[in-house]
């Protein structure tokens, strides 16, 4: 029989007295574990230390290691401690005198940590006082859960309540200074119109809802509005094909879609509508679709079609929110399923707002007043965590781009800063390499002194931009939170900051571990990988309130793909360097290993040289005709579709469905296709070509071509080594 440990002290349960909290590996962690709240009065064995007797060993430990005297404290928290104050645990653990001493506080007693500040950051209907409830062996986690709130609520009612004139949303259309300003106040009640018009369309608790709308204070309330009736949401990209809209709709089960007519982007429009009707003739349990106005485009409307704005002006504008227990789903986010049928990544409610809210205030320093900027589209998890669901939760006014980096030029960004006041940047590398190419004047003519915080986000950033994004966009004056984590884990893993107050920050380098998060390297074994100026594959030993619970409808797969390739740790998918205990630097997804990498050829070098003025993004993946050999592809991405004066360019126009395979079959060795997509697929293109190359069939599904009716240009050179 499984173990189960009942503690009357969440996350104290393991005695501090045999903790100790100077080591770095995190506790075992049992098979099933049980850790109580301090509220609840449920029997203690006797031969437990009591809750004091805890408390009084911890101060005790700490007081002794840390020599803490004279460590300035104010009504707030320790000052001195971490970069960003965390007042729910110093002050009442007042001898924790250091960033270090808090982060091994988090690793050791998570429940504790996590418990404390669930209390204090969200908003519950019933107080939970049961913390964690883990049952490893089948990877079910469950934080909090017999209590019940609703993410609605803590995303507007209650800041709506003690600050309604506050702007929540910050809607940067695409033509620069056309901004839209949404208040708590307006922003709640376009939240509770959306969710009347739901329910009227006989959504309930538990039912799915597909969002296919670009960036916009529509979209957001249409998120919001789910959580506020218990539907969850699964917001596709709207830019994917109607086959991979219909394959999420289906997988999902959704029996409602809202979208938008059209979408503006980069001074072009997207027919979403027509998208969804394409989809829609694939999906039987589609029951209705809601379209909004965006541009006043012609539309055909059938049957199943409803106008939103049309509803949302008849419908009441206040709708009671629907209690949610707090392991009940919040959404679903599908991956890219480039190694697959696309996984439906599943979020519950509590543990997920809780990662989101800490993390973006402790990662970007936010405070009251801040204007937060995150590029990142809402279809991605970094416009879930990002855009919606962490700033809102922390009150924040939060920036919607509609945009692109280049429209109608190179300085968008740094014009919307200068206008906007935003105070945190966030963005991906795919567009600062992509900005870094027209140089510094573009920056230069803006001012961005309003700027206290600059983050990446999505992949690692190499030391150019880096440098480039420090020095010129930040005059050297900001931090540079380069930040690493990924749908599954909800929310920043590593990143720089939290901190020592002032520690220095390495270039291109997602360095520390986020309170609560035990990063560790493995090898191919399932030996832990120990010393510094380590390689291995990373794992997290540590449970996280936001991590995922499952992937929809198949939770062996979650088990296959996360949590049995080594058992007792969750497996990222990366490699990573670790340069001292606890500073991580990303470099690799482990299914896109070079064959020749111990002759010292990464993807880094073996691309390095591939960059011109037209490719912006390069990289590459590996293949073998025989065991004896490997051939390297190498894929690039052009900022723009140039062919003329390239020579030796042979140019293939592959239709979406097509099986290119035998396209590349004679070519061996080096090759090179050149593809004029979206960067932000850059990723994604790797382990197609991959599958491409090793004549694998590539999922109807396909997100990378994303619109049926749209060709791809692929360009092949033969290069010699």
């Amino acid at each position: 029989m499984s173990a189960k440990l009942v503690s009357s002290r969440g996350g104290l349960q393991q005695l501090v007295a045999a903790a100790g909290l100077g080591r770095r590996k995190a506790p075992a962690l049992t098979t099933h574990v049980t850790s109580r709240a301090p509220v609840c009065s449920l029997t203690t064995p006797k031969t437990q230390p009591t809750v004091s007797q805890h408390t009084r060993g911890l101060h005790t430990s700490i007081a002794r290691r840390s020599g803490a005297a004279g460590v300035s404290r104010t009504a707030t928290g320790v000052t001195g401690v971490t970069s960003t104050p965390l007042p729910e645990i110093t002050d009442v653990y007042p001898n924790i005198a250091s960033h270090k001493e808090l982060y091994e506080f988090s690793i050791h007693h998570p429940d504790e940590f996590w418990g404390r500040l669930a209390r204090s950051r969200l908003q519950w209907e019933k107080e939970f006082s049961i913390i964690s409830d883990h049952d490893m062996t089948n990877a079910i986690f469950k934080w909090f859960p017999d209590g019940v709130l609703n993410a609605s609520v803590n995303c507007v009612d209650r800041h709506a309540k003690e600050d309604p004139d506050r702007v929540a949303l910050l809607w940067e259309k695409d033509e620069p200074g056309q901004e839209e300003r949404v208040t708590y106040r307006e922003l709640q009640e376009l939240v509770c119109r959306t969710a009347n018009v739901l329910l009227d369309l006989g959504v309930k608790k538990g039912d799915r809802v597909a969002i296919y709308m670009p960036v916009g204070p529509k979209a957001v309330a249409a998120m919001l509005a789910c959580t506020r009736i218990g539907a969850i949401h699964s917001v596709v990209f709207a830019g994917f094909s109607a086959e991979a809209l219909a394959s999420r709709i289906n997988d999902a089960g959704a029996e409602v879609v809202i979208t938008m007519d059209e979408a503006v982007r980069g001074g072009k429009t997207i027919p979403l509508k027509k998208v969804v009707d394409a989809a829609a003739q694939h999906c039987p349990s589609l029951r209705h679709v809601l379209m909004g106005v965006r541009t006043g485009a012609e539309v055909s409307m059938g049957p199943k079609d409803i106008n939103l704005d049309e509803a949302l002006q008849n419908a009441a504008p206040y709708c009671e929110p629907t209690s949610m227990a707090s392991e009940d789903l919040l959404f679903l986010l599908y991956t890219s399923g480039s190694t697959g049928k696309p996984k439906g990544v599943a979020h519950s409610t509590a543990g997920y707002l809780l990662y989101a809210a800490v993390t973006h205030k402790q990662v970007f320093d936010y405070h009251v007043g801040d204007v937060f900027g995150c590029m990142a589209d809402i279809g991605w998890i970094t416009g879930h965590s990002y855009v919606v669901y962490g700033p809102l939760a922390n009150g924040a006014t939060t920036l919607l781009f509609e945009s692109t980096p280049t429209y109608p030029d190179p300085g968008r960004y740094w014009e919307t800063v200068e206008r906007l006041r935003i105070n945190q940047l966030y963005c991906a590398p795919t567009a600062l390499r992509l900005l870094l190419r027209y140089g510094d004047e573009y920056v230069t003519k803006y001012d961005r002194s309003s700027l206290k915080v600059l983050g990446s986000v999505g992949e690692p950033l190499n030391h150019e931009p880096w440098v480039w994004y420090n020095n010129i966009i930040g005059e050297g004056r900001c931090p540079l939170v380069d930040t690493w984590w990924q749908t599954e884990t909800g929310g920043i893993m590593l990143s720089p900051r939290p901190s020592a107050p002032e520690a220095l920050i390495k270039p291109a380098k997602p360095m520390r571990p986020m309170f609560g998060v035990a990063p560790i390297l493995k090898d191919a074994n399932n030996v832990d990988v120990c010393g510094n100026n380590a390689d291995g594959a990373l794992c997290i030993q540590s449970l996280w309130p936001g991590a995922a619970r499952t992937v929809y409808g198949d939770h062996n797969r979650f088990l296959d793909t996360y949590w049995r390739p080594y058992p007792g740790t969750y497996f990222t998918g990366d490699g990573a360097h670790r340069r001292r205990s606890d500073k991580y630097l990303l470099y690799k997804r482990l299914d896109e290993v070079l064959p020749f990498e111990k002759h010292g050829l990464t993807p880094a070098r073996a691309t390095g040289n591939c960059k011109t003025p037209v490719v912006t993004e390069c990289s590459c993946c590996s293949f073998s005709r025989d065991i004896s050999s490997g051939n390297i592809f190498d894929y690039d991405i052009m900022s723009e579709p140039q062919v003329e004066g390239v020579p030796h360019w042979l140019i293939f126009i592959v239709e979406k469905e097509m099986v290119v395979g035998t396209i590349l079959q004679s070519y061996c060795n080096w090759r090179s296709a050149r593809c004029s997509v979206l960067t932000r697929f850059r990723r994604l293109l790797g382990r197609r070509c991959l599958k491409i190359i090793k004549h694998e069939r590539i999922n109807r599904s396909c997100s990378l071509l994303n619109q049926a009716d749209i060709f791809s240009i692929i360009l092949f050179k033969t290069l010699n080594l």
